[in-house]
């Protein structure tokens, strides 16, 4: 078996940071802990900051209440503390501000994760098992529902599984494509819906007119069968799926060495 020289953190990090264009505002939540952290704050701004040092060098974030954080020069831990020994133009104090640049559609890219993801886009961090009481809740909508709604290009960020990504989601936090076609287009939402779904296994985007998601490409390694099989419905699939591009070397050298060289962003090194 060929040993890879990258994690696949590695490669989701080079695929997001491929989409990210220059003088780009982009929205990073705040995540919890452990894998949800990884996926929800430490891959996007490691994107970001690849995506600075190789092509992008005006793409920004806007990170919990900090605009424009200095992507050179990230805390050892992104702790509370951060917020205030981290360099960034701004710092607001007012999270309404944040909420009101979203829905003035003043961010061109959002960095999503859930627990679940259905056929069409629709995310769930509220609840699951629909039933009343439900079988679990979860961290609830945040601001996650406006980003949706608004911001022009959200990226989903998550683990491939077949108990997260199923064929309707329990609860609606955040509206996709809801039940595909131009069932989003009939409810006026300005913004034009998610644009990509980025896994451990593959890469999807919605098809342009059914909405359902659609396989773009498959990572090195992994197999077709291993990525129908990991969800609890079938994308749609034109042809034969694509491979991922594989991080370069470079890409590599420089998210250890100099993005996060203390392991602040994420954890997996192989």
């Amino acid at each position: 078996m060929t040993t890879l020289h990258y994690t696949t953190e590695e490669l989701m990090i080079s695929a997001i940071a491929s989409e990210l264009k220059d003088d780009e505002l982009g929205f990073v939540g705040l995540g919890t802990a452990a894998r949800a952290f990884t996926l929800a704050v430490g891959i996007p701004i490691a994107a970001a900051r690849l995506a600075q040092i190789k092509h992008a060098p005006g793409f920004s974030i806007y990170w919990g209440n900090l605009l424009t954080p200095a992507l050179d020069a990230i805390p050892d831990a992104l702790l509370q503390d951060a917020y205030t020994r981290w360099p960034a133009a701004a710092s607001p104090a007012d999270v309404g501000y944040k909420i009101d640049m979203v829905t003035r559609g003043r961010f061109d890219v959002s960095f999503e994760s859930a627990p679940q993801v259905d056929q069409f886009g629709n995310l769930n961090i509220t609840e699951i098992g629909a039933s009343q009481p439900p079988k679990t809740r979860l961290v609830g909508c945040l601001a996650q529902t406006e980003h949706l709604a608004f911001i022009k290009r959200p990226i989903i960020v998550t683990d491939l599984s077949k108990r997260g990504f199923v064929p309707k989601v329990d609860f609606i936090t955040s509206l996709g494509y809801l039940d595909g076609g131009d069932s989003r287009a009939t409810l006026g939402l300005p913004g034009p819906g998610p644009s990509l779904c980025v896994t451990d296994k593959a890469i999807f985007d919605f098809h342009p007119v059914s909405k359902k998601m659609r396989l773009r490409s498959i990572h090195p390694g992994v197999t077709l069968d291993e990525v129908l099989g990991t969800m609890g419905f079938e994308p749609v699939i034109e042809g034969q799926p694509q491979q991922t591009p594989p991080p370069t070397t470079e890409d590599v050298r420089l998210i250890r060495e100099v993005i996060d060289p203390n392991g602040t962003l994420f954890s997996a090194r192989t």
